[in-house]
């Protein structure tokens, strides 16, 4: 976006301006950041506004605008920041991963990930949390899971202790996978929640994915990857806040 910026500059006495300097301000009148991560790294370092009650900003993530009250940001509106706001999009193209960061924030407790995907391989499909654009390897994740095809009764499986969420499938061959994440306070400093449900298409039997997972760990998580045990992943992925109005 034209308008973001990452720092919101303090001048000293005597100090030479460029127009760069003044167009900061000139071009934005409120500060306007991507996310709360580059906003909160915005004020107090060197050559910086120190943050203090009254700072307004707009976050072009969720399209709120924020002011400062001495202790916290709050929201001066819309009130809420929308039912359902883009909080963070890939398209993997033929790569062995795939990876959003900064899509949690303060913002939202909850989340939706939408994922359409092509797989170049027999895989199961897995999910890290991440923070500060690194997968976390804990091992914490308790995950159980129930799959069906069409050919074979349904199965249950559970996942304990482990560093990954089965997050979407499992299949013997290669496939398209079409799911769905929800999860819950990943951004808060406690356990984080999740549910997922989804099928794989061609080639036959059909296979059909529900279940859910717990990271037990108080972690404040920004982020995740999406990985294939084999091959590739092509397609979309997106992340989307989900405010309870």
């Amino acid at each position: 976006m034209a308008n973001e910026q990452t720092s919101v500059p303090l001048y000293a006495a005597s100090e030479v301006l460029t127009a760069a300097n003044m167009n900061i301000s000139a071009g934005t009148g409120v500060p306007v950041f991507a996310t709360t991560v580059t906003r909160d790294a915005a004020f107090g370092g060197a050559g910086e506004k120190v943050l203090a009650e009254g700072q307004l900003c707009y976050l072009s993530a969720s399209n709120i605008v924020q002011y400062y009250d001495g202790a916290a940001w709050a929201t001066v509106g819309p009130s809420t920041a929308g039912g359902l706001v883009l909080t963070g999009s890939a398209d993997p193209s033929a790569v062995a991963s795939s990876s959003i960061n900064n899509c949690f924030s303060a913002t939202y407790q909850n989340y939706l990930i939408a994922v359409n995907l092509d797989t170049s391989a027999a895989a199961t499909i897995t999910m890290r949390m991440r923070v500060g654009g690194v997968d976390s390897t804990t091992s914490n994740s308790n995950t159980s899971y129930r799959y069906s095809q069409l050919t074979a009764v349904s199965v249950l499986d559970v996942n304990s202790n482990a560093a990954s969420s089965i997050a979407l499938n499992a299949s013997a061959a290669a496939r398209s996978f079409f799911g769905q994440i929800n999860i819950q306070r990943p951004f808060e400093a406690q356990p984080t929640s999740g549910q997922f449900f989804s099928c794989g298409e061609a080639p036959t039997p059909d296979y059909y994915f529900t279940g859910g997972f717990v990271k037990t760990a108080a972690t404040s998580f920004d982020g995740f990857t999406i990985t294939p045990s084999a091959g590739t992943i092509t397609g979309k992925i997106r992340v989307y806040g989900l405010a309870l109005l």
